[in-house]
């Protein structure tokens, strides 16, 4: 049952909270009832659960959306090797403790599903149920991940272009490409703000490129990630203040925190070997956009779902919907939350 009455959402509370980061920046609305905790993915910010926020706390929740380790207000530490996924599970634990709880649910968008998944599977003593936005949880294990991204553009040895996506004649994919430590900074920093309205543009639904035209998340040689980018169009999810918004805080703070991330896909892969294959059996939740690239991607995890995720109450795909799920599709993103969180046991 839902923990209370729906009524009007407080006003959102910021917070510099001590995590092993160094600090976390949470932005907080509602103060009472089942603690939520909500991660972005890349290249956002706790900016990307302004619609979730007032909404769940107005149901009874404290919602809590934070700045993942290198983005925003939170710290960003300088090593590489800190952006490692076990780091940003401690990150997320230290929150729950310092906002004095001792459970959460933790629901999460793009890498922030990725961190709420490894959350769950490393830490079910913390998180009690996890929700999944856009990507769907793929166990730990299987090949090295950079070697799947080199075989996706044709990269690899003896490889075709993995699933079609690629030419196989040079290009790089996305993943491949942010690697090297300042060759994509080299590439955004210059132009932050329109940089950053290419890239929502091009995976949301109402603006991406057709599908006859390049794939935006290939790189050619010699080439930037931005040429396939569509120029001088916003998706109709973000208006200019949101992208002022977006763009502000990675004009103040690079970019190099968020492509850290990237940078360490093959270290979590040693780090978690030990969970080869393992499944969350919390109560789980997913939701994507149909027309997101992604879930052609990653077919293969959401029809593994069963086995994956034993204890999954909902997947759902939405019509027309892009990557960016809560922000194109606020209200039935919300209602489908709502429902799931209203399931769970207290």
């Amino acid at each position: 049952m839902p923990p209370s009455t729906p009524h009007a959402a407080p006003t959102a509370t910021h917070h510099l909270l001590p995590t092993p980061a160094g600090r976390t920046h949470a932005v907080q609305q509602g103060h009472q009832g089942p603690l939520v905790l909500l991660l972005h993915g890349f290249p956002e910010s706790w900016y990307a659960w302004r619609h979730q926020l007032p909404v769940l706390a107005a149901a009874g929740y404290r919602a809590v959306a934070i700045d993942v380790r290198g983005y925003g207000r939170s710290s960003k530490p300088e090593s590489v090797d800190a952006y490692r996924m076990l780091d940003l599970v401690a990150d997320n634990v230290a929150v729950v403790e310092a906002l004095g709880e001792r459970s959460a649910v933790v629901v999460g968008h793009d890498w922030g599903a990725s961190i709420a998944a490894v959350s769950a599977l490393t830490r079910p003593d913390v998180f009690r149920a996890v929700g999944l936005l856009s990507v769907p949880y793929t166990p730990p294990g299987g090949p090295r991940p950079s070697e799947v991204f080199a075989a996706m553009a044709g990269e690899g040895p003896g490889k075709g272009t993995g699933d079609g996506t690629g030419d196989g004649a040079g290009e790089e994919f996305y993943v491949s490409y942010f690697q090297r430590p300042g060759r994509a900074e080299a590439e955004i920093e210059p132009d932050m703000r329109g940089w950053l309205a290419g890239f929502y543009a091009a995976v949301s639904a109402d603006t991406m490129p057709a599908p006859d035209a390049p794939a935006p998340y290939f790189v050619s040689p010699g080439g930037t990630l931005r040429d396939r980018f569509p120029a001088g169009v916003l998706p109709s999810w973000l208006g200019e203040r949101d992208l002022d918004v977006y763009a502000g805080e990675f004009e103040r703070t690079g970019m190099t925190g968020a492509l850290n991330r990237y940078r360490n896909m093959d270290r979590d892969w040693a780090d978690l070997a030990d969970r080869a294959g393992a499944p969350i059996a919390q109560p789980s939740l997913f939701i994507g956009g149909e027309r997101d690239a992604s879930l052609a991607w990653l077919a293969g995890a959401l029809n593994a779902f069963p086995e994956t995720l034993p204890g999954l109450v909902g997947s759902h795909i939405l019509d027309g919907c892009g990557h960016f799920v809560q922000q194109e599709r606020p209200d039935g993103t919300n209602r489908i939350l709502l429902d799931w969180l209203a399931s769970l046991p207290t």
